[in-house]
Parts: structure tokens; sequence; C-alpha cells
């Protein structure tokens, strides 16, 4: 096991954290959300998701948001993109890198993309190919990695036929999501150690851990003694799966409290936590609810 010097945090709540929430905060207030995040020293910021409005009506001004952000040297804004359609409309705004988005299970690939997990990697595959192609940075999640709700404990086999295709599409980054919250540090270990077989290098990873059981950051610590050194994370534990939410329970793993761990590790990320944790109060305000994540009530009450 080893300790890298660096963590590139991945900040995904102006995408994956918003989409999940009740109130559908004004564009204004995103793009402020944007600027605060960078203010913190966040540099891989995933700004907005070009689904269907319908579908994800949290981020129906998808094409205004990215068309009036502004852009700072040195930040990537990545931004999800389901289809080719997607595609064409994040190339319109003004996208220089996207994601796109799979499932290692069958039933959630079902319920989330409305098609099988074959079908859905193909499909996503044109788009990566198309999008390289057009010069763009193209970043991959794997859902349900660890065991989906439905289907049960994920074969690591499925995650990595998924994945391969993806790596072998033209992705550069593979982020594998326990979209359920589920896994242990054991089962991360495992699966890493079976993606390591299969010739998938930590480099090519970066992991998104849900905090439903409380294993999100000792799930962290699993990866990045294993080679991880891009971790996933939404200010204030916004957003998560919805599996969960019905049982009270929380999602994403806050970005405050995945940094703090790291600044005692001795671990650089170019975060400022309290700017950070900062942020996480403003936004409870904006969303009107508190936020699961622990540093920012620690710091601020």
């Amino acid at each position: 096991m080893t300790q890298p010097a660096r963590v590139q945090i991945v900040e995904v709540s102006p995408r994956d954290g918003l989409q999940a929430e009740a109130r559908t905060l004004p564009t204004e207030v995103k793009l402020e959300l944007l600027d605060r995040l960078a203010d913190a020293g966040l540099t891989a910021i995933e700004a907005t998701s070009f689904v269907s409005p319908g579908a994800v009506p949290q981020l129906a001004d998808a094409d205004d948001l990215l068309t009036r952000l502004k852009r700072r040297p040195g930040i990537r804004y990545p931004v999800l993109v389901p289809n080719e359609r997607g595609l064409e409309r994040a190339l319109a705004a003004g996208a220089d890198e996207i994601a796109v988005f799979v499932s290692a299970s069958e039933s959630y690939s079902q319920k989330n993309l409305r098609r099988g997990s074959a079908e859905a990697v193909a499909t996503a595959c044109v788009v990566v190919k198309l999008a390289v192609a057009r010069g763009l940075r193209v970043r991959g999640y794997v859902s349900m990695v660890i065991e989906d709700p439905d289907d049960g404990p994920t074969d690591p086999d499925a995650v990595i036929t998924t994945g391969t295709a993806l790596l072998d599409a033209g992705c550069v980054e593979l982020s594998l999501g326990d979209t359920i919250g589920t896994g242990t540090p054991a089962q991360v270990r495992a699966l890493l150690d079976a993606l390591r077989s299969a010739k998938i290098a930590p480099d090519r990873l970066a992991v998104h851990f849900h905090d439903t059981y409380g294993q999100g950051l000792a799930n962290v610590l699993t990866a990045i003694e294993n080679g991880v050194t891009a971790v996933d994370a939404s200010v204030g534990g916004i957003g998560g799966s919805p599996f969960a939410k019905g049982k009270g329970a929380s999602g994403n793993l806050a970005t405050e409290d995945v940094v703090w761990m790291l600044d005692g590790m001795g671990i650089e990320t170019g975060v400022d936590v309290r700017k950070l944790a900062a942020t996480a109060s403003w936004m409870a305000v904006q969303l009107g609810h508190e936020l699961p994540g622990r540093a920012a009530r620690a710091l601020f009450g």
C-alpha cells in the first residue's frame, strides 16, 4: 500500500448533486456555485448535464449555463452527455470535456438509461469516439460497481468488460461508482485488484463513493492506498442515490470531508477546506435544508 503525494478531487455537486434535489436552483445561483468551488481551489468541476430537460428538470438550463459560464484558466468543466444529441448540444454550448454514463448492472441500466447494459455501452462508445474525434477529453462513469439493489452483488467481470469498452473507445479515465453506498474497504480492494489483473491500471481510475452506510471515507482511503489518485465528491454531500433517499440515508460523499481527511494525511489537493465548508453552508441555505457533510457543520455549526 502507498500514499500518493497528491489527489485530484473531481467536484460533482453542480451536476450529480443538484440533479437529485427537489428544489431547482436559478441559473445565477448555479453559476455562483461554480465560482465558489473554483475560489476554493477545485480544478475539475462537473458543470451540468445535457440530458433531456424533461428527464432532469433541475438541469434544464444546461445550454444557457455553459454558454454563460466564465471559465477560469487551469480549471476543467466537464459535462455529462447521454447520447449523440446531448453531445451536439454540449458542443454548441462550448463544452471541451464530456463524461458518459453506463451501468455495470442490468437493472439499473434499464431503470436509468431505459436500455440494456450492452446497448447502453454501445451507445456510450459511439459518443466517446465522436467526442474524441472532435478533440474533447472524455471521462467514463461506471455505476453499480459493487452492488445493485435489484440484481445483488456486481460481478467484477461486468465492471471490467464495461470499463474496457469505454477505455478502448477513447475515455481517458473511468470513474467507479458505488451508487447505493453499500461497499466496504474489502470489496473496494477486491475490485481494484480485479481491475489491475485485467490490465486496467489505477492511474486510469477514479472513485465515486456514496456514504449511505458511512463507508465513504474508509473506501476513499482504501482506494488511494491502492494507487487511485482521483476522487469524486460533492460539496456538502448533496445528491446521491434515489434508492437510498427514501430511507433517510445520505448520498454523495461530502467534498469537504474528503479534503479534511487528506489534509490530515499530508496529501495535497490544492483545495481550501474552510472555503469549501463555507460553500457547503451557503448551499444549505440555497437548497433549504441541512446537508449531510460533517466537516462544514463542525467548522461553521
